[in-house]
């Protein structure tokens, strides 16, 4: 075969190739044989807005960076505050979870996915062998502070056995976190003069109660004040009562309305 004849063959096949229509992208991942096909992140717009896989219409706005600090007034001389309302013009509510006996399996990717900053105040006696779950919850955001040993209802204790309840998870919660919580709950919400002392001597420098409490149903009770949600609140999760709501599902009811208040959520240590 002759050089030309070589050359318009070669240039025919050429042609051939680049038909339009005829050639063909090949995808990454097929170049190596598939391997990184799971790698790939999937697309649609649940991927790209992941409020939507919680039931949100709109992603939850960031708190103020840096949040200010707004303390409460102390209780007494050398007593830390109780607090049911932090006193901002800031557009936030705060998310508190008691107990630790509700470990829903989805909410820590709800945690990390909507970045909510919430805290839960532990029990000892009720988290019993699942501190392992609040673990990966603080892993991803969550903040861990002192609900007492054993929730029994503080008012009214000797001042003895007060102490051994709030120093006593501080302890447990410094051996299983490495941290010593600033604030605590009592059980129940019940107090008094005791209990502050008490709570003080032991490191805490606030004592967190609730003006709004989302029940088991997804409703919101008050304590007092209007009947609605405003900026500084904080705002109880209840234990699930067997309603058939998940913790996910309530949360996200939750976050429905914090939204149509045109409220978001704050990091609550933030802010106390």
């Amino acid at each position: 075969m002759s050089r030309r004849r070589r050359s318009a063959l070669l240039l025919a096949v050429l042609a051939l190739l680049w038909v339009p229509g005829c050639a063909r992208s090949v995808d990454p991942a097929q170049r190596l044989g598939g391997k990184a096909a799971g790698r790939v992140r999937p697309h649609g717009p649940t991927a790209r807005q992941p409020y939507r896989r919680w039931g949100l219409t709109a992603p939850l706005p960031p708190p103020p960076q840096p949040a200010p600090r707004h303390p409460a007034p102390a209780a007494g001389p050398g007593l830390p505050p109780v607090v049911r309302r932090v006193p901002t013009r800031d557009k936030v509510v705060f998310l508190t979870y008691d107990d630790g006996a509700e470990r829903a399996p989805r909410f820590a990717g709800m945690v990390r996915e909507l970045r909510l900053p919430v805290a839960v105040f532990l029990t000892d006696s009720v988290v019993g062998p699942g501190y392992g779950y609040f673990a990966g919850l603080r892993a991803v955001g969550a903040s861990i502070q002192n609900h007492t040993l054993d929730h029994s209802a503080l008012r009214g204790l000797p001042y003895a056995g007060q102490r051994a309840e709030i120093c006593g998870q501080q302890d447990k919660l410094r051996a299983r976190f490495g941290l010593r919580p600033r604030l605590f709950r009592p059980p129940y919400g019940t107090y008094d003069a005791t209990t502050l002392r008490a709570a003080a001597d032991c490191g805490i420098s606030a004592v967190v109660l609730w003006r709004a409490a989302l029940e088991g149903d997804g409703a919101l009770s008050w304590t007092d004040g209007p009947h609605r949600l405003e900026p500084g609140d904080v705002i109880a999760v209840d234990p699930d009562e067997a309603t058939g709501l998940t913790l996910e599902e309530r949360t996200a009811r939750l976050l429905r309305r914090i939204q149509g208040r045109g409220l978001t959520v704050g990091r609550l240590e933030d802010y106390v």
